[in-house]
This record gives structure tokens, sequence and C-alpha cells, in this order.
């Protein structure tokens, strides 16, 4: 009897202890969510909203769906912390921007307004004169040239000052042209970091001495984008870059060379670049968290790779091995 209570108080004492974690785990999403670094409401909000759905979920306490959130607070948390990242890096764009045009103005006006000042400063010294001028005739010419002097240079002043509102307003314009420029490459994923095909092509015709060229397969971002979403494949496609530009050495270059076709240049030798490739092929293979309405889904790459000696074959060969290699089903 003695033992049977002692179970039923282990038992009881473990589930108070595993009811603390949760509410604590709880709690946690939602201090996260309350404290979440203001930017923009339509960056902010979501992800709050997202992380508030989420704390409701570990609230009931099931454990398939606690096993589940583990992945997708870390996903929400970095896909928060890369926004914030963008939007501040836009912020100091904008803030150097609008600075360099206004230091540039306040330069314009302070050089024109220099001008102005030295003709406005010998027309009074003219004018200071005239008391000592006994001739009336000579006096009035004075008056009348000085009169029209200082009028012209008030003329001139004003339109510069108007040229030089509008041209702030023109630098305004651009800026803010600029700055939607970047908003827009914000929102796309780290494959706008990737050079083009017609760039690869280049810089294989350039010729490739002490170097090896990866060409990487995919299969996987169609099927993302048709069973999830096209966010989702484009999620996927900007964490396998990021993943695969870790996978080589530095001084290497990525670029994409079609839909599911990636070419890697890396100043390495033949041997090593084979070693390489069979670490990406068994590593960057698999599953991949992504996000989707605030949700973990997992979509699949299945990768493949095969290397070129930039020492032995020809631009045209290994254009033509590219072009074999990648289009092959």
């Amino acid at each position: 009897m003695i033992s049977i209570r002692n179970e039923v108080d282990e038992l009881e004492r473990f589930h108070q202890l595993r009811k603390l974690a949760t509410d604590c785990y709880t709690l946690a999403i939602r201090n996260a969510a309350e404290y979440a670094v203001e930017l923009e409401a339509n960056l902010t909000d979501p992800h709050r909203n997202h992380l508030l759905a989420l704390a409701q979920e570990v609230a009931e306490g099931i454990p398939e769906r606690l096993n589940e959130s583990r992945a997708t607070l870390r996903s929400l948390l970095r896909d928060y912390r890369d926004k914030a990242s963008r939007y501040l890096n836009t912020l100091r764009e904008e803030l150097t921007g609008a600075t360099r045009a206004l230091e540039e103005i306040m330069e314009s006006l302070a050089r024109i307004d220099g001008e102005n000042e030295q003709k406005l400063r010998s027309s009074l010294g003219k004018l200071r004169e005239a008391p000592r001028i006994p001739d009336v005739h000579a006096l009035r010419t004075l008056a009348l040239s000085t009169a029209d002097s200082i009028e012209s240079c008030v003329e001139e002043m004003q339109k510069q000052h108007e040229l030089t509102v509008t041209q702030f307003q023109a630098e305004i314009r651009v800026l803010h042209r600029r700055i939607d420029n970047m908003e827009r490459a914000a929102s796309i994923d780290a494959l706008t970091e990737l050079l083009r095909r017609k760039e690869v092509e280049q810089r294989i015709a350039q010729g490739l001495p002490g170097c090896c060229l990866l060409m990487i397969k995919t299969g996987g971002f169609h099927v993302a984008a048709t069973r999830f979403h096209p966010d989702v494949a484009a999620e996927l496609a900007g964490a396998f870059s990021k993943r695969l530009r870790n996978s080589l050495p530095p001084g290497s270059e990525v670029g994409r060379w079609s839909d599911d076709g990636f070419v890697a240049i890396a100043p390495i030798a033949k041997l090593e670049a084979g070693k390489i490739a069979r670490w990406i092929s068994e590593h960057l293979s698999g599953a991949y968290a992504c996000l989707l309405d605030g949700k973990t889904v997992r979509p699949s790459l299945q990768v493949s790779v095969a290397v070129l000696d930039g020492n032995v074959e020809t631009a045209r060969q290994m254009v033509a091995r590219i072009c074999q290699f990648l289009s092959a089903s």
C-alpha cells in the first residue's frame, strides 16, 4: 500500500512538473510576442499573431504539438530576425542617402549665398560712398546702379533658392525610389545574391585555372510550390543557397543556372572538390523547416553533385557538360 501511494505521489509530482514546464514555455512564447521589437505593422503584427497562436497550441500540452513547436518557434524567431535586419539596413541606407542629399544642398546654398553676399557687400560699400559725392547727377547714377545691382542680386538668390528646393524635391523622389527598390529587394530571398547564368558563363569563358566547378542538381522546389505555396518554395531555395554557400571554401562563387540547377566555382583541387560534392549530396538533401502562415512545414530536396576540373576542361566543354548534367532527368 505504501509503495502504491509513493508511486502515485511521484506520478502527481511528475505531472505538476510537466504542467509547470509547459506553463513556463507558454509564458516565454507569449513574452516573446509581447516584447517583439516594433518595426512596421505589416512586419510585427503577423509575427506577434503567429507567436500567440503557437503559445495557444503549446498550452494544450499535446506531446506531438510540443515537439513540433520547437522547430516552429525557431523558424518564427529566425524569420523575424532576418526581416528586422533587412528593415534596419533599409533605414541605414535611407538615412545615409538623406544625409548625403542634405549635405549637398547645404553646400550649394552656402556657395550661392556666399557669392550673393559679396555682391551685396559691394553694393552697400558703394552706397556708403554716396555722401562723399558732390555731383548730384553722379550720385543719382550711383544710386540707380546700386539699386539695380541689389535687385538683381535678390532675384538671383530667389531663383537659386527655388532651384535648390526643386533639386531637393527631386532628390527626395530619387531617395523614395531607392527605398522602394530596397524594400522590394529585401522581400526577395538570398537567391538575389547568386550569379545569373550569363555571369557564370562569363566566369567560365575567362578560364578557371586552379579551380573546380561543382554542378548541383536539385529536385523539390516545384513540389514545394504546388504542395504548399510559392513562398515556401522561395524560402526553401533561400535556405538551400545559404547552406550551399556555407558548404564551400572561402572565395567560392555560386550561381543559379536554372530553376533546379546551381553551379559553384571553388578555388580547390579536384580531390577536395569531390569530397565537398559528396558532403553536399548527403547533408543538403532532406527536409527543410519553412514557415507557412506561422506554421512549420517541411518540404524536401534531393541533391546530386558532379565535379568539373577547370585545369582540364575547356570553357566550351564545361558549358556542354553543365547543360547535359543539369537537364538530365
